[in-house]
């Protein structure tokens, strides 16, 4: 049987991972995978994350399986803090899952179902899981412009001109914020115009929020989210706490459906119950214990805020560093895009041979296409990144 196997194609992002870990060289540098890491190079556990763990260890009394749909308290406390405000939270239904990819996953299955010819339009570009795993559900999965490699933004006049287009069989998947790969996120405006646009049109947005907090705060980034859901009849979001509450091997994540109605919402909530039977049956529990007892304790929820403000705040000084190194080494602004960005994540626009040059002759690890990861950058690194930059001709 599996001799008959094609050699599968390596994960971009992972293998590169493993190719870090085989240097030998001291001084190299990782900016590939997505992760937090301060200023000692350290991916830490928060220290409010490390207490609800202890506490829970000490207290809790059984193993038992926790049920289709997850940790219950998580899917309230997790529901709350994205749409906090909102009238919405009375016809949201929600959903534990293996991180956001198991959200997405649950999410396109769910659209299949309901709508078997629809149409999920990604962004160009867009997270490297999005396309595989609604094309793993059978979606149809198309286009829609997004980033100006020559100015680094957004180009929302061509990204609102094909949503313009869409319609009732159409999925607009965006980036709720800190746009991955790219940095570059949409204006107010723009979340603004494509509310007006499903409103008339009768597309379904989809929203992925992988990054709050990681951005413009808590708040800020939950902004666009929050307009579409007090606007539209019908919302599907994918969440994670992998990088808000650092809990990325513990792969906790939340699909959440709002509809019309809160039966309807329900009613999508045990087709997604139906298909994690399929699939994975239920999720892991202990990340989601950890949030849960963080976001119903008042001490524990604000030390974790100030955490994460700490966390978003350096890597915000960090863009700004960089940008000072690089006018300084260069005489130049064409670095500047790195303060515009938002979140872990920049597209530089290095070529695929630079990016060679960069890992072969430097020592530094960085994404096909030219994602960087400035949240895994340590300040003291920055003139190495930007000497190596300069020198394969960035």
């Amino acid at each position: 049987m599996f001799e008959q196997l094609d050699p599968p194609a390596e994960d971009p992002i992972l293998s590169l991972t493993v190719a870090y870990r085989d240097d030998p060289r001291d001084d190299k540098l990782d900016l590939g995978i997505g992760v937090y890491r301060n200023a000692a190079g350290a991916t830490p556990v928060m220290a409010a994350v490390r207490e609800a763990a202890l506490r829970i260890a000490e207290e809790q009394d059984s193993k038992s399986y926790v049920g289709l749909a997850g940790n219950e308290v998580f899917n309230q406390a997790l529901t709350s803090l994205l749409l906090s405000g909102t009238p919405t939270l009375d016809r949201a239904a929600t959903i534990q899952t293996p991180g956001a990819s198991g959200a997405l996953r649950m999410l396109g299955e769910l659209i299949a179902y309901a709508r078997p010819g629809a149409r999920v339009w990604i962004s160009r570009p867009s997270y490297v899981n999005h396309q595989p795993v609604m094309e793993a559900c059978g979606l149809e999965v198309r286009e829609y412009p997004y980033f100006d490699p020559h100015s680094k933004r957004v180009d929302e006049a061509a990204m609102l001109a094909q949503v313009a287009e869409l319609g009732p069989e159409d999925v607009l998947l965006l980036h709720g914020c800190c746009h991955n790969p790219t940095g570059a996120d949409i204006s107010w405006e723009s979340w603004q115009a494509i509310a007006d646009m499903a409103e008339r049109q009768g597309f379904l947005p989809f929203v992925d929020l992988a990054y709050q907090g990681f951005g413009d705060g808590l708040e800020g980034d939950a902004r666009g989210l929050r307009h579409l859901a007090e606007r539209l009849p019908e919302l599907l979001i994918a969440t994670s706490c992998s990088k808000n509450f650092g809990l990325y091997r513990e792969r906790t994540g939340a699909a959440i459906v709002i509809g019309e109605s809160l039966a309807h919402a329900q009613r999508a909530k045990g087709h997604m119950q139906r298909i994690a039977r399929a699939t994975y049956t239920m999720p892991p529990d202990h990340g989601a214990a950890i949030v849960a007892r963080v976001l119903n304790d008042d001490s524990l929820t604000q030390q974790w805020r100030d955490e994460l403000d700490g966390m978003q705040q350096r890597i915000v000084r960090l863009r700004q560093q960089l940008v000072t190194a690089f006018r300084e080494a260069s005489d130049s602004d064409r670095f500047d895009y790195f303060a515009s960005h938002r979140g872990m994540f920049s597209v530089t626009g290095l070529s695929n041979e630079q990016i060679a040059r960069l890992r072969q002759d430097h020592g530094v690890y960085v994404v096909g296409g030219g994602r960087v990861n400035v949240a895994g950058l340590s300040e003291s690194r920055i003139d190495k990144l930007v000497e190596a930059f300069l020198a394969v001709g960035a």
